[in-house]
């Protein structure tokens, strides 16, 4: 089973992306180990800070190279992507030579409560994520409209057509990582 480091690119508790990674987690349960990687200690970027990089980045520059995989969740703030999101993908190509999402498989999801979805937010990760070398997931897009009507009061996700929804696109993304692997 191929592990999978999940980077939600809100801080807030209650962030619906935030819900939907842990949805996420639930069903692919047996199919893809997901962990959310926990990202409010991650200081910004900063290159003074290289030379000895804080514990938080190493840690995390770790999970991600022990990772085969990386899954993106990211809401959308003002057309883009969140800053905490990019903070986190900069640091993660430093000091230079050190790119840890080098050639990483990678899907990218979000959700928000419009009709919109994450859409914006999402074109713009995924060119970054191709400028630091990642081998990201096309289809299916899946910018979620995700409202409190479809989840129950501990948050898990009871719409039955967005929960085919996402597991379709949890199988896709174990494909994708599978056609991705180097072969020996």
């Amino acid at each position: 089973m191929f592990r999978v480091a999940v980077v939600v690119g809100s801080l807030r508790r209650e962030s619906i992306n935030r819900k939907l990674a842990e949805n996420l987690t639930r069903l692919a349960s047996g199919k893809l180990d997901l962990r959310t990687l926990d990202i409010s200690a991650i200081p910004l970027f900063n290159q003074d800070l290289e030379t000895e990089l804080p514990p938080e980045i190493s840690r995390f520059k770790g999970a991600i190279t022990e990772a085969d995989a990386v899954l993106f969740v990211t809401p959308e703030y003002n057309r883009s992507v969140p800053g905490v999101m990019k903070n986190v993908i900069d640091w993660g190509t430093r000091p230079s030579g050190q790119n840890s999402w080098n050639g990483k498989p990678a899907a990218v999801i979000g959700a928000s409560g419009g009709r919109l979805g994450t859409v914006s937010a999402q074109q713009h990760l995924r060119n970054v994520l191709a400028a630091v070398n990642m081998s990201v997931m096309a289809q299916p897009e899946a910018a979620i409209t995700l409202g409190r009507d479809q989840m129950n009061e501990d948050g898990v996700i009871i719409d039955a057509s967005l929960v085919a929804r996402l597991e379709k696109f949890l199988d896709r993304f174990a494909a994708w990582i599978e056609r991705q692997e180097p072969k020996a």
